[in-house]
């Protein structure tokens, strides 16, 4: 990660650039560095880059769900004085996004996903990584991707840490229920932000299909796709997503 973390109050949070605010949430076993194109390309412009570390192994058990942490960007944004916001999120921090954007519309000008939950009931994997088994965790790993040497020796330790941590597996699997229990078709219909969907056409954790059902409940959406392009766009194809980005905010006059 190229800037450091800021930390104020009970928050930790990257911010770089000023302008409109764009609040990137990112998901499950992502860190903030995922987002390293964003937060390189966007201030230059005219944009402000905010990343909060979501405290995905922090929270009670009990407020281990989509809710709470939807609640705690609610507490971000106040704290931070921020409303009118675009939020961009990648798998969790999409379902996040879409979550928040229900639930205080008037926060929101925008909303941006990529490889979202909250259609789709695998979407936080099918059969979770064995504890211990590090060429079963790093072929995984791999699978999020549709270039596997995306997936370097880091990745594959954070997620292998994660899984063998009794703290970070339990929240994980009450995080992967809470995805379920929180599907948002019936709610999409109803969200009138402008919202952009970039999906890669090689995901196998999101296929394609999720998000061609986004886009048709979505009142406001336009989708585009990146091609030989899994699960995080916004890392296997930084200057493409930005791109594709870039022209979608200026369409809209964002």
């Amino acid at each position: 990660m190229k800037f450091r973390l800021k930390k104020e109050k009970e928050f930790s949070f990257l911010e770089t650039g000023e302008g409109t605010p764009i609040v990137v949430l990112h998901g499950l076993m992502g860190g903030l560095s995922n987002f390293d194109g964003v937060t390189d390309f966007f201030p230059k412009k005219g944009y402000k880059v905010i990343i909060p570390e979501l405290p995905i192994y922090t929270m009670s058990l009990l407020k281990t769900n989509v809710k709470s942490y939807s609640n705690y960007l609610k507490d971000f944004l106040d704290f931070k004085g921020l409303n009118n916001v675009i939020l961009l999120g990648n798998s969790l921090g999409g379902h996040i996004g879409l979550y928040f954007s229900k639930s205080y519309p008037e926060y929101v000008k925008a909303l941006v996903i990529t490889g979202s939950s909250g259609l789709y009931e695998s979407a936080m994997g099918g059969s979770y990584p064995k504890r211990g088994d590090y060429d079963f965790i790093k072929k995984k790993a791999e699978d999020v991707f549709y270039d596997p040497r995306v997936a370097t020796k880091e990745i594959v330790d954070e997620v292998y840490e994660t899984v063998n941590d009794r703290n970070k597996l339990i929240r994980t699997l009450a995080i992967a229920k809470s995805a379920i229990r929180h599907n948002m078709a019936k709610d999409l219909p109803n969200m009138k932000q402008p919202t952009c969907i970039i999906w890669g056409k090689n995901d196998n954790v999101t296929p394609p299909e999720v998000a061609t059902e986004f886009h048709e409940l979505l009142p406001d959406s336009d989708l585009y796709w990146i091609d030989k392009c899994g699960h995080a766009a916004m890392m296997e194809h930084p200057e493409e997503f930005n791109k594709l980005l870039d022209s979608w905010l200026t369409k809209r006059n964002l």
